[in-house]
């Protein structure tokens, strides 16, 4: 039997994957970014979201919940 090990989660995302990981709209992900509660940057004209950064700002949210 041949098993094989997961692909690497990625280093970073794009807003579709964001939205869909914090099940956010579009406009409230940009609003964040703009806000800098969620870092970014641009490569080329895409914008990206360290994986990273996703995690500080889920901690962040779940720090100011408790």
């Amino acid at each position: 039997m041949r098993t094989t090990t997961p692909p690497p989660p990625p280093a970073a995302l794009t807003v579709p994957e964001v939205m869909a990981a914090l099940k956010l709209s579009r406009s409230k992900v940009y609003d964040l970014l703009r806000t800098n509660q969620l870092r970014s940057f641009h490569a080329g004209r895409a914008r990206r979201i360290p994986a990273e950064a996703l995690r500080q700002y889920i901690d962040k949210q779940m720090e100011e919940a408790a």
